[in-house]
């Protein structure tokens, strides 16, 4: 029986009656398509998580917070005179008692930008300079844990702070210009729209821990008090485990090759 390649007229000369051609002399091989092995998709799975939690708690912090130099130690031992200071933006309404705020009030110090805590808030009576206790607001005595040691009680006085206004003090209660000072404007308050932001961490130097999150010295007071955080430390801990993930990921290639290289030589 004769083959299928030799019935009818065909090519003729060497390769005639074959049924597949031969590659050309030199000809670069068919390129294989690439198969994804499962550790390859983990491997891609990794990085694209990684890159999300770095970039989405990077973003979150760049777009809620803003870095502050302190230049005096007014906030000591809180904050020290050098330290940069993280802050959430807010408003005056999102603030309470306790809370450290970045504000700027054109009657204060030529409108620069100021770091106090607030201690009262709108309708709060507060009392100053008592030999037992220094603080009282609405008639409660307040014990301040964050002041700077042997305070004086300084020059006494008992105001009411009016509606939308907040009245300030620095922890240095010795070194500090602060709502004192300005007693003979609208009782040294300042309006709460004045604020620019909250404090919530010492992001340098690094090893500073005044700041350890809220105060709990004015919940017995009730009504606005020291905010929870925000987040800022979710944010900061997302990112770096983003980065944790995309070294770790991107490593794992060159030392499965080590490792291959180190058992064919065995």
């Amino acid at each position: 029986m004769s083959r299928l390649t030799e019935e009818g007229p065909g090519p003729s000369g060497p390769g005639a009656g074959t049924d597949t051609a031969a590659a050309a002399p030199g000809a670069a091989p068919a390129a294989r398509p690439r198969r994804w092995g499962a550790g390859a998709v983990l491997q891609t799975v990794a990085l694209v998580l990684g890159l999300g939690l770095l970039l989405g708690g990077f973003g979150l912090i760049a777009l809620d917070y803003r870095p502050y130099a302190v230049p005096t130690g007014s906030m000591e031992p809180t904050i020290s005179a050098g330290d940069t200071v993280l802050a959430r933006k807010v408003d005056g309404g999102q603030v309470g008692r306790g809370d450290i705020v970045v504000f700027h009030d054109p009657t204060w110090e030529g409108g620069a930008t100021m770091v106090k805590r607030v201690v009262a808030v709108g309708g709060d009576t507060v009392a100053y300079g008592s030999a037992e206790h220094s603080l009282a607001v609405d008639g409660k005595p307040v014990t301040e844990p964050y002041l700077a040691p042997d305070q004086l009680p300084g020059t006494p006085f008992s105001i009411q702070v009016p509606a939308g206004r907040l009245f300030l003090l620095g922890d240095n209660r010795g070194s500090s210009l602060d709502s004192r000072s300005h007693l003979e404007e609208l009782s040294g308050t300042v309006p709460a729209t004045d604020v620019i932001a909250r404090v919530e961490a010492t992001v340098w130097p690094s090893g500073h821990a005044g700041l350890r999150g809220r105060t709990v010295a004015f919940d017995a007071l009730g009504g606005p008090v020291a905010s929870r955080p925000g987040p800022l430390v979710p944010a900061a801990w997302a990112s770096v485990a983003g980065a944790a993930v995309i070294v770790l990921t991107s490593l794992t290639g060159p030392v499965a090759a080590l490792a291959r290289r180190a058992r064919g030589r065995r």
